[in-house]
């Protein structure tokens, strides 16, 4: 399951076992991008906290379904199927069209932004993602000026910088300890946006 020692649910105890139970799915399943940091629990409590924060916020107005889409494309680029897999379920549950899911992921997979079932606007979003996930030491201020121009508004632009930003931490965690999906009930997700502090997954 990965290259570094990890803690399951049955053997963990005190704070570690506090924070597989905030985070367990269906029969206290942990996934094993949480149990990577088993060694360390205060970097789990980290990394849940940005995740449901970024992601998976009551107060993003950006539509959850594209952030997931954002968090796909990046992993994507990163070639990290750990969080492809994971996210793409996501967004096919949240998409609720199963035909433009696929045909998303396709496109995503052939690195053809022109070719995703998009609009203009939404585009422009994965060509910012882009940019930052390959060459960020190139980032300009007219990068963010053109998703200004694509008719996003500065909050809904950091809430696509901020998922992208995420998605490098969680691929690098996932590649740089070798997390694989083996055992992970594959598309769970925290359920309830209203509340930060809740990271059950359904």
């Amino acid at each position: 399951m990965s290259w570094i020692k990890t803690i399951p649910f049955d053997a963990a105890a005190g704070k570690l076992r506090d924070l597989y139970k905030r985070v367990t799915g269906p029969n206290n399943n942990v996934d094993n991008i949480m149990m990577m940091h088993s060694l360390r629990p205060h970097t789990m409590e980290g990394h849940m906290a940005i995740y449901k924060y970024v992601l998976h916020h009551k107060d993003n107005t950006v539509p959850k379904w594209f952030l997931e889409t954002l968090g796909v494309w990046v992993s994507s680029l990163n070639a990290c199927s750990y969080c492809v897999e994971h996210h793409f379920a996501g967004l096919k549950r949240l998409l609720r069209d199963d035909a433009r899911a696929d045909g998303l992921r396709a496109a995503l997979q052939g690195r053809d932004i022109a070719a995703t079932p998009l609009d203009a606007r939404e585009q422009a979003a994965l060509r910012y993602a882009q940019k930052l996930t390959l060459t960020p030491q190139d980032m300009a201020q007219s990068d963010v000026q053109a998703l200004r121009d694509a008719g996003w508004e500065d909050g809904e632009i950091l809430e696509i910088n901020q998922v992208s930003a995420y998605f490098a931490y969680a691929n690098r965690t996932v590649l740089g300890l070798g997390c694989s999906t083996q055992g992970d009930v594959i598309g769970l997700s925290p359920g309830n946006n209203d509340d930060p502090d809740d990271w059950g997954h359904t």
